[in-house]
C-alpha cells in the first residue's frame, strides 16, 4: 500500500466527516431567545412567526418575579423637558407643587412653583447645586451631596425597586395610563403601613405617575405627561447673573 499516495484521500475523507459532524451539531443546538419589551398594545405572550415556525423573539411577561429584570433594561433619555405635578395630602388638607423640568446630558434644571406661590429655581450637575427664588439676582451655591436629580424633581426614584427583596413586591404588570403604556409596580406595606405605586413609561423609561399610600389612604401623588425632546437652549442653564453653566448644543 502506497501511504504517500493515499494521504490526500484520507485528508479529504476526514474533512468531509468534520463538515458533516459540524452541520449535525449546529442543527441540534437550540436558538438563543431574545428578550424584548412589548410595544403599546402588544401581547405579553410569545410572538408567532407567520410561517408557523416558533419565533425566537419572546415578549417579556411582567410579574413580581420578573419586574426587576425588566426595569433593569430601561434607559431614561438624557435630554428632555416635561411638566410634573406633585401633591402631598394629609388629614384635612393638601399642598400642590407645579414643576417644569429640563434635563440635558447630566444637568437638571427644576422650576418649582411652591404652594406659597414662590418659584424655586435650581440647576445641578449632581455635584454642585445652584438655587434662587423668583426673579432674585442672587443665588445659593452648595454641594449636591445626596440630593439627586429625582430629589430636585420631588419624585421617587423607581430604580429603588431593583434593591427590593422579591417578596416585598406585591404586584407588577403592564398597564395603560392615559393612553401611555406603562410598567406598573406596587410594594407590600412596610412596617409603617406605607405602600408605593409606580407607573413607568415603556417607551421612555420615565416615571410618569406615582402614589404613596399609608394604611390605604393616599398621602402623596405625582403625575406627568410624556416628555418632550424639543430643542433645549442654554438659557435653561444660565444663572441670574448671566453665567452659563451648560451649553446643550455645544
Amino acid at each position: 500500500m502506497n501511504r504517500k499516495k493515499d494521504l490526500p484521500l484520507f485528508a479529504a475523507v476526514a474533512l468531509l466527516v468534520l463538515l458533516v459532524c459540524g452541520l449535525l451539531i449546529r442543527n441540534s443546538l437550540p436558538n438563543t431567545p431574545h428578550l424584548q419589551l412589548p410595544e403599546a398594545g402588544a401581547s405579553s405572550s410569545a410572538a408567532e412567526d407567520p410561517s408557523g415556525e416558533e419565533d425566537t423573539l419572546i415578549r417579556v411577561e411582567v410579574t413580581p418575579e420578573t419586574v426587576q429584570d425588566v426595569i433593569a433594561t430601561l434607559e431614561r433619555p438624557t435630554d428632555y423637558t416635561r411638566s410634573i405635578t406633585t401633591e402631598t395630602i394629609w388629614s384635612g388638607g393638601s399642598s400642590r407643587t407645579e414643576l417644569t423640568v429640563t434635563l440635558s446630558r447630566g444637568w437638571t434644571r427644576v422650576d418649582a412653583v411652591l404652594p406659597s406661590g414662590t418659584t424655586r429655581h435650581s440647576i445641578t450637575d449632581g455635584e454642585t447645586t445652584y438655587v434662587w427664588y423668583d426673579s432674585s439676582l442672587s443665588y445659593f451655591t452648595g454641594k449636591a451631596g445626596d440630593i439627586s436629580s429625582d430629589n430636585e424633581q420631588h419624585i421617587p426614584t423607581y430604580e429603588d425597586i431593583l434593591t427590593l427583596p422579591v417578596e416585598e413586591i406585591a404586584a407588577a404588570d403592564y398597564r395603560n395610563l392615559s393612553d401611555i403604556y406603562c410598567i406598573y409596580v406596587e410594594t407590600v406595606p412596610d412596617e409603617n403601613g406605607y405602600v408605593l405605586r409606580y407607573w413607568v413609561e415603556v417607551d421612555t423609561g420615565l416615571l410618569i405617575a406615582s402614589e404613596w399610600l399609608q394604611d390605604g389612604a393616599t398621602v402623596y401623588r405625582m403625575g406627568s405627561p410624556t416628555a418632550d425632546s424639543a430643542n433645549i437652549t442654554e438659557e435653561r442653564f444660565t444663572l441670574p447673573d448671566g453665567t452659563v453653566l451648560h451649553s446643550p448644543n455645544a
